[in-house]
């Protein structure tokens, strides 16, 4: 019997100069960019052709148009639903090794031939660096392959005590009905893994990218099929997010949510999913990953140097596009001056730019929707008196959504950049006075309803010992001496609690069992053949 070895996470690649991965995507790049991407909906493995179309444009340079793709409507999202239905039985039946085979093989073909075209996808629609794709499009989805097939087949060899004459089993059953994965736009990993995860299990699904990641997303879906994922398995849609949600939610045979995105929409889905309880077959799965609002808690006895790199690449990395970035830092007095001269050094000494220019550490963020927000949280910032920007603070719209990386001084603890998500390269600080570290502790859990990543930096192990037992539910993922960001599959699980989603933690077993309706079977080789038990018996 096939047995899958424990993976090992994917080897980064460096990007360096004169290298080989880096010219052959930098030729991808250029071919791409050069190309005019034609987008449509895939349903029960055939590309649908809608006619609704929208544009995908490069966020760094946002004239320059990328292609197009077809939106469905109620027809197509309903086809979509029905392949799904109909692709299950089959699915459900295939040996458990050969679907996992499928999400292997993609692994390595994405390891291998497709590595440069999903990456450039992802900096192109997504505009993101060289690095920053490669540790998502390509190690992390890999990972997110190899870990998923081992962690199943691990899954399935727990099965419970089985005694002389009565042999216990535990079946991994995939749910009843179809799965809903509703993705985002900052990974392409996370975007493949929301509906490759329940699919591996036996689920079918009907998967919605967002608007701004359908480039990534349509070059997924051809690995997939170039693994030999089954028409109707997966079915992609880019569709109008209300309309999906009104269509998904009213089927009967809606098993599960897969989501990640804003607080706000997975309430709204809850509770719609509420709304319609009596309507389903089963009680749907809701599993989501929602917003964050990552910190940095620096203990007196901080280095200095591990704090401003940690907040630099926290904050900053991806344009803070991250449901982890260190978006808030509480810094003691004693090192503030130290820490805002190296931090405001460093900031700048960043470049940004085009994704194409791989000397940028910053790249653009993902939208004029996304750029507009921002903008109005730096505006807020300079006409507080409660607030001083120290650096950064402009915003350049003219030729791609450029907002530069800035760092905010707060007077107070519950200032609106210091608790909101902002989704973008803000980094607010708050300096706490050295004796009232415990108290500002209590600021740090308090100040937000987010409960994802956060950080401590400190040298003196009792300060990191007491203040993770502090912060115990401020974050799902913590980290000592290290930035709130960069989760790797199988080793740090993902997720968080409170307002940041339920905490299923992709990238482990976890999120795994979410997608399985387990059976317990009993079979017994002597059965009894009289009802009457012994204390029945006379004196």
């Amino acid at each position: 019997m096939y047995a899958i070895e424990r993976p090992v996470n994917e080897p980064v690649f460096s990007y360096q100069p004169r290298s080989n991965e880096r010219e052959n995507l930098k030729n991808h790049l250029k071919r791409m960019a050069a190309e005019t991407h034609d987008i449509p909906c895939v349903i029960d493995g055939h590309e649908v052709f809608t006619g609704n179309i929208k544009r995908v444009v490069m966020p760094h340079e946002h004239q320059h148009v990328l292609g197009t793709y077809h939106l469905a409507g109620e027809g197509e999202l309903k086809k979509a639903m029905d392949a799904a239905r109909k692709a299950k039985p089959e699915w459900e039946a295939l040996h458990w090794q050969d679907r996992a085979a499928i999400f292997l093989k993609a692994a390595d073909l994405l390891s291998g031939p497709y590595r440069s075209t999903l990456n450039a996808a992802t900096m192109l629609g997504q505009s993101k660096n060289a690095y920053q794709a490669e540790i998502d499009s390509a190690c992390e989805l890999i990972d997110f392959f190899r870990f998923n097939a081992y962690f199943y087949q691990e899954l399935m060899k727990t099965q419970p005590l089985s005694t002389q004459s009565v042999w216990n089993q535990l079946e991994s059953r995939p749910l009843e009905g179809f799965v809903a994965a509703i993705t985002p736009f900052n990974f392409t990993a996370i975007a493949a893994n929301l509906p490759a995860a329940p699919a591996l299990l036996g689920n079918t699904v009907v998967w919605k990218p967002s608007d701004t990641q359908v480039l990534s997303a349509h070059y997924t879906m051809k690995l997939l099929q170039a693994a030999g994922l089954p028409p109707g398995v997966i079915n992609l849609v880019s569709a109008d997010a209300s309309d999906f949600g009104r269509l998904a939610l009213s089927q009967r045979d809606l098993a599960g949510i897969h989501f990640t995105g804003s607080t706000a929409t997975f309430r709204h889905l809850w509770k719609m999913v509420g709304e319609n309880i009596a309507n389903y077959a089963t009680y749907p799965r809701l599993v989501g990953e929602t917003g964050g609002k990552g910190f940095v808690f620096a203990d007196p006895s901080a280095d200095v140097d591990v704090v401003v790199a940690a907040l630099v690449r926290g904050a900053f990395e991806y344009q803070g596009q991250k449901c982890s970035a260190a978006s808030r830092a509480y810094l003691p007095r004693s090192l503030w001056k130290a820490i805002q001269e190296k931090l405001l050094a460093e900031v700048k000494t960043i470049r940004m730019g085009d994704v194409r220019d791989f000397e940028c550490f910053m790249n653009a963020v993902i939208d004029e929707r996304a750029f507009n927000k921002i903008s109005g949280y730096l505006d807020y910032a300079k006409k507080s008196p409660d607030a001083e920007i120290l650096c950064g603070g402009t915003s350049r719209g003219e030729v791609g959504y450029f907002i530069e990386p800035t760092v905010i001084l707060a007077s107070q603890p519950d200032f609106k950049t210091l608790v909101e998500e902002i989704f973008g390269p803000v980094l607010t600080v708050y300096v706490y006075e050295d004796h009232q570290r415990d108290e500002t502790l209590s600021l740090c859990d308090q100040a937000s309803p987010y409960s994802l990543t956060g950080a401590v930096i400190a040298q003196d192990r009792r300060a990191i010992a007491s203040i993770s037992r502090r912060l115990r539910y401020t974050a799902g993922n913590f980290y000592i001496n290290d930035k709130p960001t960069g989760a790797v599959v199988g080793q740090q699980p993902f997720g968080g609690g409170r307002a940041s989603g339920t905490n299923d933690k992709a990238g482990s077993v976890l999120n795994l069992t979410r997608w399985l309706s387990p059976r317990a079977l009993k079979e017994t080789f002597n059965p009894v053949k009289d009802y009457r038990y012994p204390f029945l018996a006379k004196e």
